[in-house]
Parts: structure tokens; C-alpha cells; sequence
């Protein structure tokens, strides 16, 4: 990676950065942008940080600035956080922190550290890695002045992720900071310094003070990467993986039996998460194919006819999913319905494909998924992972005779998403019935009958097919019934 080392100015050369240096030195203090800003800026990623260090009282500064701009006419919010020592200044869209230059120490049961003021050193040295530890000044003497004692330009230039200090207790005083590095790692797709890796691996039991909610933020942002299965792989190279994930770590491995083996079905998971990252920015899809299989240790079996088997895998994992949201603290709602619906679902395209795509088959997938039905697909044929080319080829182009299907059935039946033409009220009601199971057994008839393509989605049918049903029942109208129109 070639960068400019010279480009620092250019960084800085910005309205708001002369602004907030104009009022640094009219406070007498030093003030500078650090870290993500700079980061960024130099490797032409698109940022909206912009984080100041200051000597003295980050909060002095902030109350200045925010001054300045409503002076200059300006819309500015300013919010004071004293418990940190850090205030943030929103204005024209952007967002603006000031934070006072200090040290840190830590308690080894905490990752919340003793914090004292500190010199732009001191600062510079508890920041997590190289990259992040670099500095440039405001200050109208020497404006654009890059200050990198860490060397952070030329990691970026390598490409590689590394503390600033002893990696062991970077990550031991904060072992949030090892979910940041191969986060880093992965948005960046740079590479773990190894001794910074192996500092990782030593202290992978330290995670266990970081709370579930810190854990799932930097695991969100991994799974949105452009190659998020790489900082899935980091994480169990590093062995934080069964600590965090235990499901997913499980899938590790290969089993043998009478010379048979089954495929490592965690690299197949990582294989089906990269080629749904390819096609699709939805990060509930992405976590959809990383669970898609987290079933099979349960389900795991040695058949002498079959070899190995993962007899309703999907089944059990959709029944895992709603535990490991609520475990590792994702979000109970209907993104995790949504996870949860595909894990459950994602065998039946594939079923359609082995067997003979029948109308009724592919009716009940397009109810059953309603308006997912297209991320459903994406899913299963991001499943197709085998290295046999030809079985690959076939799977592919029967996928294409279900999809077609699937178009033409929804295009003719009308079935996605529907709702029987008659509802249970209006069956209680013309049969003087209380709310009981021959309601229900009513209501479940109607709709397989339509789903299985003997009658059609429409009232006239469905009613004439409810006096038939319940008059197998011994059921007869009221006499109050509604009219069906001829």
C-alpha cells in the first residue's frame, strides 16, 4: 500500500479543524485529531470521526467551540459527559469530541480504568493499536503536523494490526480490545502482527469480563465486513471463538467412520457466509447462513447405509436460535424471528430440488416464507458448496426450475403471505360455534386445500369447501350466514 506521507495537511485542511485550532490557541492549549479521523483520512475510507485531544480540559475546549459556531451562525449542540472528561459538539451533520490528554490504570477484575490528566504521550500510549495512536496537530505553529511514536503509518502500510505497548497488557487491562482487533483485522483486511496474535490467544479468558452487549456490538460489526467470514476465522484462531460462540465453535471438525468422513461443516458455514456476503448486504442473512447449520452436532449420527447423517438439523438449530440471541444479548425481535424462520426453512428448496417439484410442495414454501422467500433462496444456493463441479452444475440448475416455479405459482395462486378467504370469527359465527378446536380444524382444512391445489384461493371456493368439511363433522349452518355471492 503506497501512502503519502506528506498528506497530512491536506488531512486537516478543512474548515471546522482551523476552527477548533483557532480556538485551542486562543485557550493556550494544545489540540489535536486522533485516531479513527486519522486513520481513515489516510487510507481514503470515508469518516464520520472526529475525535480531539487536548491538553487540559477537553471540555473547556468544547464550550469554546460550540460558542464559536453558533457566533459564526451556526446550529451547535453541545453535550457534557463530566463523569468521563469528554464532551461531544454536534453541528452541519457532524459530530465533534473533545477529550482532555490522559493516563489510565487498571483493576484486573475491571476493564474500567483509573484515569489521570495526562501529556499527548501518555495518550497516545494507552490507545489500543498503532493505527489508532497517531495524532495531528491544530495548532496554527505547526498545523498538519503528524505525530506517530508508534510507527501507525507504516502498519497501515503493512497492512498489519499491532499494539502500541506490551500486547499482554494492552489486552489483559482491556480485553475488549482483542474483539477490536480482529475487527480491525477484518473491516481493514489487514493481518494480526503474531506476536499481537498470540498476546490474543494467551489472554482469551480475560473476555470473560467484557459484558454481552460490548462482545455483540464489535460481532455486528464484523458480520457487516465486506469478508466477514475472515474475522470469524481470526476469532478461533485466536480461541475466543468457544468462549463467545460455542455453537459455532462446535461445528470445528471431522469425524471418520468406517473410512467415511462428513466435510468440516464450520469451514462449509464460513464458505455459505462469504458467498451470501457477495450477494447481499443484509447482515440478519449473514447471520442467518452463520447459524444455518448449527444443529448438526446435536444431530450428528453414523447410518451403515447412509453414512453420516444430520436427520432435521435445521429443525433443532432453529430451535437454538432464539438461546444464542438471548445469550449473546442480539436482539430478541423480529430479526431474530427472521434468523430463525430461515435456519427452520432452509432444507425445503433443496428437498424440491432432489425431488419432483410438485405445485402443492412449492405452495406451502411460498406460505410458509412469505416475503423472505428470496433471501430463503439466496441461502440455500449460497449452501451449495460441494467441490464437485458437476453436482454443483445440477443442483444450480434445478435451483433455476424452483425459482421459476416459484414465480409462476405466486403469479397464478396469489399464496404468499395469504390469509385463508375465510377467517375463524366468521366460521364461529356461521356455525354458532365458541372458540374450540373444530374452529381450528376448519380454518387449517381451508387453507391446505388451497396450498394443496384443490380449490382456489378465493371465497366462493373456500366456502362451498367449509359446508363440505363441516358437514363431515356433523356441522350445519346457522342459518345466519353471509350470502356468497354467485
Amino acid at each position: 500500500m503506497e501512502i503519502d506521507r506528506n498528506a497530512m495537511l491536506h488531512a486537516v485542511d478543512r474548515p471546522v479543524f482551523h476552527l477548533v485550532g483557532e480556538v485551542a490557541d486562543s485557550l493556550n492549549r494544545e489540540c489535536y485529531v486522533v485516531g479513527g479521523y486519522v486513520r481513515d483520512t489516510i487510507l481514503n475510507r470515508p469518516t464520520s470521526d472526529m475525535d480531539f485531544v487536548t491538553i487540559g480540559s477537553g471540555i473547556e475546549v468544547a464550550k469554546a467551540v460550540a460558542q464559536r459556531l453558533k457566533a459564526e451562525h451556526h446550529r451547535a449542540h453541545l453535550a457534557v459527559f463530566k463523569t468521563y472528561g469528554t464532551a461531544q459538539v454536534k453541528s452541519q451533520g457532524m459530530e465533534l469530541e473533545f477529550v482532555g490528554a490522559r493516563r489510565e490504570s487498571y483493576h484486573h477484575d475491571s476493564r474500567n480504568p483509573i484515569v489521570e490528566d495526562g501529556t499527548l504521550d501518555d495518550d497516545q500510549k494507552r490507545r489500543d493499536f498503532t493505527i489508532n495512536a497517531m495524532a495531528i496537530s491544530l495548532n496554527l505553529s505547526t498545523f498538519g503536523k503528524l505525530l506517530d511514536p508508534f510507527d501507525g503509518i507504516g502498519d497501515l502500510e503493512r497492512k498489519i494490526i499491532r499494539t502500541p505497548l506490551d500486547a499482554d497488557i494492552t489486552f489483559s487491562d482491556d480485553p475488549l480490545r482483542m474483539m477490536r482487533a480482529v475487527r480491525f483485522a477484518t473491516q481493514l483486511e489487514f493481518n494480526i502482527y503474531p506476536e499481537t496474535l498470540e498476546a490474543i490467544t494467551r489472554n482469551a479468558h480475560r473476555i470473560k469480563i467484557i459484558t454481552r452487549e460490548r462482545i455483540a456490538e464489535e460481532l455486528m460489526k464484523i458480520v457487516a465486513a465486506r469478508h466477514p467470514s475472515r474475522g470469524f476465522m481470526l476469532l478461533d484462531k485466536s480461541g475466543l471463538l468457544p468462549l463467545i460462540f460455542p455453537e459455532l465453535s462446535a461445528l470445528k471438525g471431522i469425524d471418520t467412520s468406517h473410512g467415511r468422513a462428513h466435510k468440516d461443516n464450520f469451514l462449509h458455514t464460513m464458505q455459505v457466509l462469504e458467498n451470501v456476503a457477495a450477494k447481499s448486504d443484509n447482515v440478519w442473512l449473514r447471520w442467518a447462513a452463520i447459524m444455518h447449520d448449527i444443529g448438526k452436532p446435536a444431530t450428528k449420527r453414523w447410518d451403515e447405509k447412509q453414512g453420516w447423517t444430520f436427520h432435521n438439523h435445521n429443525f433443532i438449530g432453529e430451535k437454538m436460535v432464539p438461546r444464542i440471541f438471548q445469550r449473546m444479548r442480539l436482539p430478541l425481535n423480529e430479526h431474530m424471528k427472521y434468523v430463525k424462520k430461515l435456519v427452520g426453512l432452509h432444507m425445503r428448496p433443496i428437498a424440491l430440488v432432489e425431488d419432483e417439484v410438485t405445485d402443492s410442495a412449492v405452495r406451502r414454501l411460498l406460505f410458509d416464507a412469505g416475503d423472505d422467500i428470496d433471501d430463503l433462496m439466496l441461502l440455500c444456493t449460497a449452501d451449495i458448496t460441494s467441490k464437485n463441479r458437476e453436482k454443483v452444475k445440477r443442483f444450480n440448475e434445478n435451483f433455476l426450475l424452483v425459482k421459476q416455479k416459484l414465480v409462476d405459482i405466486e403469479e397464478k395462486d396469489r399464496i404468499r403471505n395469504f390469509q385463508p378467504p375465510i377467517d375463524g370469527q366468521e366460521i364461529m359465527s356461521i356455525f354458532n360455534l365458541p372458540p374450540s378446536k373444530p374452529v381450528g380444524e376448519i380454518k387449517d382444512a381451508i387453507k391446505d386445500a388451497i396450498l394443496d391445489g384443490q380449490i382456489s384461493n378465493n371465497r366462493d371456493e373456500a366456502y362451498q369447501f367449509m359446508l363440505h368439511k363441516a358437514a363431515e363433522m356433523g356441522l350445519k349452518p346457522t342459518g345466519c350466514s353471509p350470502q356468497v355471492q354467485e
